[in-house]
């Protein structure tokens, strides 16, 4: 049972995903320790924050010392995945194991094989992406990790996600910038099919229910999201909210090529284009029906987010 002196870590703490952990896990009065590379980004008062290289054994085993749970919220760049994933779990899991803390995995959907389909946790993991490989190897590194006794783990995945304190999201700093100047907001394929989206505190939540709730562990959830809106619907709500005549276009396949000749994120995004061009829905129902969740609707999770981007805009 979490009692309010375990130590909980965040690696990735200052990130978009982390950063609301942390928030979350703050304001649910747990002690929280914030680790970054850098020591930039914003925290709240009482969240300890931690300036290490986690990538290593080393240093995730100093970053985690004392811990009960550890949340793995880091990233590599998006095109260094193949080559900084796996070293980067590797030491999560020497640091959560040194601790002897539970390891909760901020993960993704791109394990899964292209469907138009809900996804379901049980569906093939035959991705046929690059990134979708290196996501398919990462999880049976843990859930291996798991089943061996070196440590506890529980796999939560998401999918693209917006919120506060997410400016480097898809759906970030540019978008909503777009939406508050009243602009076309790009969105890479089509803005007429359904494609799900997570709130950051939400999957948040998510997380620490995991971390939470023995039962979870050995096995990955899903963290429900709110309805899954079309890019129009879910722009239009959002010029709403913001007050603004802001509209979805969608940039071709072609032009996205185009651009990623010169810009290596979107390059990067090109393999996983299918999720933009066909309904990408995903299915929380395992986790709401083994630990009841209710997430945040998307009017009030935008309010919130674009409070966020308004607030930082002025401090510019």
């Amino acid at each position: 049972m979490a009692n309010a002196n375990e130590l909980h870590v965040v690696l990735g703490g200052t990130g978009g995903v982390g950063s609301a952990v942390v928030r979350e896990l703050v304001q649910q009065g747990k002690r929280v320790r914030a680790v970054s590379r850098t020591g930039t980004g914003e925290l709240p008062a009482g969240a300890e924050a931690l300036v290490a290289d986690a990538s290593t054994a080393e240093g995730a085993r100093a970053a985690c010392a004392g811990a009960a749970v550890v949340y793995c919220c880091t990233n590599p760049p998006y095109d260094k995945w193949a080559q900084r994933f796996p070293a980067l779990v590797d030491a999560a899991i020497a640091g959560a194991a040194a601790a002897g803390a539970k390891l909760v995995m901020a993960d993704n959907l791109y394990v899964y094989s292209p469907t138009t389909q809900p996804l379901t946790e049980d569906l093939p993991q035959q991705p046929g992406t690059r990134k979708g490989n290196v996501r398919v190897a990462l999880d049976a590194t843990l859930l291996a990790a798991h089943r061996s006794g070196t440590v506890r783990v529980a796999l939560g995945r998401a999918a693209d996600y917006y919120g506060p304190a997410a400016p480097s999201s898809g759906t970030g700093a540019m978008f909503f910038g777009q939406v508050l100047a009243g602009k076309a907001v790009q969105w890479p394929g089509r803005i007429d099919v359904p494609h799900i989206l997570n709130y950051t505190n939400d999957f948040a939540r998510g997380l620490i229910v995991l971390g939470e709730r023995d039962e979870a562990l050995g096995q990955a959830w899903h963290i429900p999201a709110a309805e899954a809106l079309t890019a129009q619907q879910f722009v239009a709500l959002a010029a709403e909210v913001a007050g603004r005549r802001a509209r979805a276009v969608a940039v071709s396949p072609l032009m996205m090529r185009l651009v990623g000749l010169f810009v290596t994120p979107i390059r990067e995004t090109i393999e996983m284009s299918y999720e933009f061009t066909q309904p990408f829905v995903m299915d929380g129902g395992k986790f709401t029906r083994a630990f009841g969740f209710t997430p945040t609707p998307h009017r009030a999770a935008l309010e919130a987010t674009l409070a966020w981007y308004r607030a930082h805009a002025a401090k510019k």
